[in-house]
């Protein structure tokens, strides 16, 4: 399991490494203004629905049930079919009613940003159909232990938006903004060509084709029951993030980019630790509960759990620490000004509140879907979004965009709570042990020697 979630790991991280190097182009070529926030906005809804789906959702309803099915071959062509119509036909509705979906998704904009913003809402959210197939995909080279394909695959989004970036960048900012909303369409494709590859080489496209070709038939009924709740119950975080980009239209422009920035920062040790564990974590839990095999599953969760949580508070001691100093070196530059960086580093400050409860509730959750509470899940997201709506509003008004990335952390708290009364307090109070707790004194001090570390070398670079 280790190595797997190593494998994760280095693909993630090399994804998001790049994904970085596009927001700091991205920044100095648009700065944080009306143009990064309608390109933001566009690309947001599709991204929400793609982060709810490749993180999760999918895999923990599909898997489950793609294990117990007796005729695997048609179980996932019907499902792949069933999914994929849904989508297309969503993907039709947004590219035809693009106008009126704008003016719900960027409400406090002018008549004028909602007119530039209305064709790339409708480009960027044919990324979803893209991104489904990947997921499709990868769910199936989970089955195999495969993870490297889907680890290292998202990385080429982002070289398509770099690209897109590069080429347009002494355009206007109207024209850039579009070739970019086209570089995520053709970020996907390349996504689903490596996934093809792959499939082939592991004879999933052949079990597709079988599939398609047999008369017998297959029960998908359980992966309906659970598909909707576990998408929900994925989606809290994800779902608040938008809230907050939805709110954000009326405050002042930079709002939507502040957050987005911000936020960017607080997904990278999110997904290369709590997603790169929980991802690798629920295949072998899946398939040691259904052998009865409790204990076991039990002691992966405890080594998992320690792990994550060492990474987790590392990073957020870490970013606490230097959260000025690494919005300056990322995205200080060109149109991106210290004003910019100040801003983005406090809103950085109140996301990462909710690092630990959020990242924590990732692999907690994952045992919910591998024992079918499906619906229990789905119901906490629900609490935990309602918590986030009210305190959205309550701190948007003495707040401002502070506010908004406060209250998503107050509903990640939330969430984990809920999730962990679930699990068992009991059970989780077993996980503690002195050696585990020593080891914690160390990761806190190693911690905040390398914040001081950091400090002192951005210091001198200065100087």
């Amino acid at each position: 399991m280790i190595k797997s979630i190593i494998i994760n790991f280095l693909g993630i991280f090399n994804s998001r490494i790049l994904g970085f190097i596009r927001d700091m182009l991205s920044a100095s070529v648009l700065g944080a203004n009306i143009y990064s926030d309608i390109f933001f906005v566009a690309f947001k809804f599709p991204n929400l629905f793609r982060r709810i789906f490749a993180e999760g959702a999918f895999t923990q309803s599909f898997l489950p049930s793609f294990s117990k099915s007796k005729y695997k071959p048609i179980f996932a062509y019907k499902v792949f079919v069933y999914i994929f119509v849904i989508i297309l036909i969503l993907s039709l509705i947004v590219t035809l009613f693009s106008s009126q979906i704008t003016d719900i998704l960027a409400y406090g904009f002018s008549n004028y940003e909602k007119k530039l913003a209305t064709p790339l809402v409708a480009i960027n959210f044919w990324y979803l159909d893209l991104i489904f197939i990947v997921t499709f995909l990868a769910s199936l080279l989970q089955y195999k232990r495969h993870f490297a394909t889907t680890a290292f695959s998202t990385a080429l989004l982002n070289i398509s938006l770099i690209a897109a970036l590069l080429f347009s960048m002494h355009k206007s900012k109207e024209e850039i903004i579009f070739y970019m909303s086209i570089g995520v369409v053709v970020g996907g494709v390349a996504q689903v060509i490596v996934h093809l590859i792959m499939a082939k080489k592991k004879k999933i496209l052949k079990l597709l084709y079988i599939g398609s070709k047999s008369k017998k038939n297959a029960d998908i009924s359980t992966f309906k029951k659970h598909f909707l709740p576990s998408v929900f119950g994925n989606s809290t975080a994800h779902i608040s993030a938008f809230l907050d980009t939805w709110l954000a239209t009326f405050l002042v422009s930079g709002s939507i980019s502040y957050l987005y920035y911000a936020n960017r920062l607080f997904q990278l040790p999110f997904a290369l630790f709590a997603i790169a564990t929980s991802t690798v974590l629920f295949p072998h839990i899946t398939k040691a509960l259904s052998q009865n095999k409790k204990k076991e599953a039990e002691e992966q969760m405890k080594k998992a759990f320690w792990y994550l949580f060492y990474l987790l508070i590392l990073a957020f001691i870490f970013t606490l620490l230097n959260s000025k100093e690494i919005v300056k070196i990322l995205f200080q530059r060109g149109a991106f000004t210290n004003k910019d960086t100040i801003i983005t580093a406090q809103v950085l400050i109140m996301y990462m509140i909710g690092l630990i409860p959020f990242g924590l509730n990732k692999l907690f959750s994952s045992y919910l879907y591998a024992t079918h509470r499906h619906l229990k899940a789905a119901k906490f997201s629900a609490v935990s979004l309602g918590i986030n709506i009210i305190f959205s509003l309550v701190l948007i008004f003495p707040m401002k965009v502070f506010g908004l990335a406060l209250a998503s952390s107050i509903s990640g708290i939330a969430l984990f709570y809920l999730t962990l009364k679930e699990f068992g307090f009991r059970e989780f109070l077993a996980f503690f042990e002195k050696k585990y707790l020593f080891y914690l004194i160390f990761v806190i001090l190693v911690s905040i020697f390398l914040s001081i570390g950091f400090k002192e070398i951005i210091y001198l670079i200065k100087e």
